[in-house]
């Protein structure tokens, strides 16, 4: 490689964006289905389904052979839920409403939006990032303050919003994490939704004062249920939004496959390879189950810690797991186990430092008692939660 070259490599990214991390599955999928689409859509909404859940482990055969695509390809699935909530969700933005996905922290409600914007409008960047400073700027539109002050209020001083520009080009915007934001921030979305315009009245008495939006534009929300009290939504916005709730994984299998298909891609990126036993990566996942379920797979009672014991997070703990295995000669996975589960339950509630011990005291020690290895050697590990 040349000096010029390295000059103007790009960087490498520690992650991409879902339209070009599966940028061949969605351009064979577009070769796949040619049947009828939405206005502005890449592809048909069956094929968003097929993107989203996978083909089944069969592969999809091309009718004519393309250059740049293969013949055959097997569509992985890419969000653990009900097949049944994907195929509401794209019927939702199909009809051109709203979506809100709505669930406890951590159940993939971002990565849901990122995929189904990615396969509908081939681009998950039209992104609003809700917090208590968003302004109503972030959702409508602001101003090149410098050719504003030179030329005064034209389009080309007008900067869209991520939301303007989905409405411009017919696409999905997304607003992440909705309840987070104010109210009169989220009031804003009220007559877009509505109106399907936005007005500019600084641009008054030209044929700039209003932005219609072009067909299959939409919008996709997300908000976490614990957030809830943080700015309520009103009557009005949530008429305008189809409400889908994202569950917890229901399979045990499917949970740990994940967690580990996350971790190890997670580790890879930090240079190593993954070295977690998957015996420990079962008792990890099934102390989450556990303790967010409040009950154990055994039926045994369990007190639920304040704290969403999310799969987000038992992937966050297999990824240090990993990460310690490999850049941490002698440390012993099993041994790390208690001390991240500690730091995972400490985050909202100081009282769940009990709620832990008292798990340890029930269906670790019972486990322990009934002659499992690895049970036991968990139990002994009780001093660890301090």
């Amino acid at each position: 490689m040349t000096p010029t070259d390295t000059a103007t490599a790009l960087p490498a990214r520690q992650t991409l964006p879902a339209e070009e991390r599966h940028a061949t599955e969605l351009a064979f999928l577009a070769a796949h289905d040619t049947g009828p689409r939405p206005p502005s859509w890449r592809l048909t909404p069956r094929a968003v389904i097929t993107f989203v859940c996978g083909s089944g482990g069969e592969p999809l055969a091309l009718a004519e052979r393309h250059d740049t695509l293969p013949d055959k390809l097997v569509i992985a699935p890419k969000f653990v839920g009900e097949r049944a909530l994907v195929e509401r969700c794209v019927v939702t933005l199909a009809g051109e409403r709203g979506l809100l996905l709505v669930g406890e922290p951590g159940t993939a409600k971002s990565m849901l939006s990122e995929l189904l914007s990615a396969a509908v409008s081939g681009s998950s960047a039209l992104t609003v990032q809700g917090t208590a400073g968003t302004t109503e700027d972030a959702l409508r539109y602001g101003w090149n303050y410098a050719l504003l002050l030179a030329q005064g209020p034209t389009p080309t001083a007008l900067v869209d919003s991520p939301v303007l520009a989905a409405m411009r080009a017919g696409r999905v915007a997304r607003v992440e994490e909705i309840t987070r934001c104010l109210p009169e921030v989220q009031d804003a979305l009220v007559s877009i939704l509505s109106d399907r315009r936005m007005s500019v009245p600084e641009l008054a008495g030209t044929d700039d004062a209003q932005v219609a939006a072009a067909p299959g534009f939409t919008v996709i929300a997300t908000a976490n249920l614990r957030d809830r009290g943080v700015s309520e939504m009103s009557a009005a916005l949530k008429r305008r939004f189809n409400f889908e709730t994202v569950h917890p994984i229901a399979d045990v299998d499917a949970e740990t496959a994940l967690v580990r298909r996350q971790a190890v891609a997670a580790v890879e990126r930090a240079g190593a390879a993954f070295g977690v036993d998957d015996a420990v990566l079962d008792v990890l996942v099934t102390v989450f189950r556990d303790l967010r379920a409040g009950r154990s797979a055994e039926g045994w009672d369990v007190e639920r810690p304040g704290t969403v014991m999310s799969t987000a997070e038992a992937v966050q703990v297999a990824v240090s797991l990993g990460v310690a295995a490999a850049y941490l000669p002698g440390a012993d996975s099993l041994d790390l186990v208690p001390g991240h589960l500690l730091g995972v339950v400490r985050k909202d509630d100081p009282a769940d430092h009990a709620r832990l011990l008292g798990y340890w005291d029930g269906p670790v020690r019972r486990r322990a008692e009934d002659g499992s290895a690895l049970w036991r050697r968990l139990w002994d590990l009780r001093e660890n939660l301090r």
